[in-house]
């Protein structure tokens, strides 16, 4: 049997030393680098420059010719870490606010347990993907044949949650994570003299109309039954102190769990926007895209992930309903079907995505022997 401590040690060297050279999306060079050399040295195959910084790593045990997939992200975000920690980020303005480092470090813990240990029957593969901030990596990967070239059944994603104790584990079967939507509002008219406005069509009025009508899409337009969050997350103009606005520009994002909810909020805003401009006298133009697909479990392998970890965790739960973050795993689980879940990073712990959040060490080995006990009941030994 593996030191579990001593692994614990080495997963936590791992992470500090990732959370220090955090590196953004497909610019993962440094981080892969590190990947590809710990797997190798843990004697698995491996491929690098999978969907440009992506790296995969196998391993085969016994006769099966089953294989599931084991995910992890690499990526780090355009935040300025505040935690103070000694191994804080060196590369200015990047920092691991969400947890990436950890993520990766419990992957290759993963990997070095079920390299010495075994335990299964078939084939694992690690895959440690670039990009996932950004909805990009996962695509990159599957249009590069991830799927065809290092072929698995399943995949199993885990990502860590502030609020939710050490040890903990939950997911739900059905979505569990909500679409992403981004849009961007231009608003054209013609600007002019602050004293004068009625020598124009300024646009930051009817900007700011528009900001107000796009909340009754969820509160007027949808079924109240639906799951729905429609955001206006920054408004910009071309005016200034004494000049008011000819052009407008609002930009946000939309939560969803369907693509026919989706597609009623994009029909709403269309239709808002175009009366908003022909009730002002103005030109506009809506970009919609949608960045992040609903993450959708398997409801089996939901089951079977609670069921392989409860033995390893404090405890092991259904989560209740579904969160409007996005996670790129999702592009995975459109094309295999596979399990996302939550495992608990402290009650005492900043959010996600904030400047002073830190990964904890200690759900590191926790998520570690996750990764192992799914593999062992998905894979089971003769």
């Amino acid at each position: 049997m593996s030191d579990l401590t001593a692994l614990e040690r080495r997963m936590t060297q791992w992470r500090h030393d990732l959370h220090r050279h955090p590196e953004f999306g497909f610019e993962e060079s440094r981080t892969a680098a590190f990947v590809a050399e710990t797997l190798r040295g843990f004697g698995l195959e491996v491929a690098e420059g999978v969907g440009g910084t992506g790296v995969v790593g196998t391993l085969k045990r016994g006769t099966s010719n089953r294989a599931i997939g084991l995910r992890a992200d690499m990526d780090a975000l355009r935040i300025s870490e505040a935690t103070g920690a000694e191994y804080a980020s060196q590369n200015e303005g990047l920092m691991h606010a969400c947890g990436h480092d950890g993520h990766t470090a419990m992957l290759l813990g993963a990997a070095q347990l079920l390299a010495e240990e075994g335990g299964f029957d078939g084939t694992v593969r690690f895959i440690f993907q670039p990009a996932e901030e950004w909805g990009q990596g996962a695509t990159a990967m599957l249009d590069d044949g991830l799927l065809e070239r290092f072929p698995f059944d399943e995949v199993f994603g885990l990502h860590n949650m502030p609020a939710l104790p050490l040890g903990t584990i939950e997911t739900r079967a059905g979505a569990i994570m909500s679409a992403e939507d981004i849009f961007e509002i231009t608003l054209r008219g013609q600007g002019g003299h602050a004293s004068r406005p009625d020598w124009g069509r300024e646009a930051m009025v009817p900007a700011c109309a528009l900001v107000l009508d796009l909340q009754t899409i969820v509160a007027r337009r949808l079924n109240p039954a639906d799951i729905a969050v429609v955001s206006v997350t920054e408004i910009s103009t071309d005016g200034t102190r004494n000049a008011l606005p000819g052009e407008a520009r609002i930009q946000g994002d939309c939560r969803s769990f369907s693509p026919e909810v989706s597609a009623r909020i994009e029909a709403e805003m269309r239709r808002i926007c175009e009366g908003t401009a022909l009730t002002h006298g103005l030109e506009v133009e809506l970009d919609y895209r949608r960045e992040f697909v609903p993450t959708i479990n398997d409801p089996d392998l939901a089951a079977s992930m609670l069921n392989s970890a409860a033995p390893i965790s404090r405890e092991s739960r259904i989560r209740p309903e579904p969160m409007t973050g996005s996670e790129d795993f999702a592009r995975f689980l459109a094309h295999v079907p596979g399990c996302f879940a939550f495992i608990g990073n402290g009650e005492d712990c900043a959010p996600l995505h904030s400047p002073r959040y830190d990964f904890n060490d200690a759900a590191l080995i926790h998520g570690a022997q996750v990764h192992v006990a799914i593999t062992r009941e998905r894979l089971p030994e003769a």
